[in-house]
């Protein structure tokens, strides 16, 4: 049984956590993709980030306050908590996503490293 993860109450979500995740442009850029297409597996943003790297990124997003992750079997679903920022911060999440629709911001990924060979 996977280990219960710590949520903030959506009193608890605080304006400065917030805005610290979405200065991120990989966490604004998951964060769109979850306002545009709903709830996915946590694995639905491997294109974003390195498994690792990944697993950093959405934890700083659960910390503030910005997705909920649950459990589902094998797998772990994330979805944004709109509804919660919304009735904290109005507006807030809107612009933000606006905004990042408007810089055409992707998530920049690493270019792969040749492999080298082994002859």
């Amino acid at each position: 049984m996977p280990k219960p993860l710590h949520h903030p109450e959506a009193s608890q979500i605080a304006l400065s956590a917030v805005l610290e995740a979405l200065s991120d442009p990989i966490r604004r850029g998951i964060v769109q993709r979850l306002s545009q297409n709903g709830e996915r597996s946590c694995s639905a943003f491997r294109a974003f980030a390195s498994k690792t790297n990944l697993s950093y990124h959405l934890a700083r997003l659960r910390v503030a306050g910005l997705v909920r992750i649950r459990p589902e079997g094998t797998r772990r679903m994330l979805s944004l908590r709109s509804e919660d920022v919304e009735a904290r911060f109005p507006g807030l999440l809107q612009a933000v996503l606006a905004s990042t629709r408007v810089e055409g911001a992707r998530p920049a990924r690493r270019p792969r490293r040749p492999r080298r060979s082994t002859s």
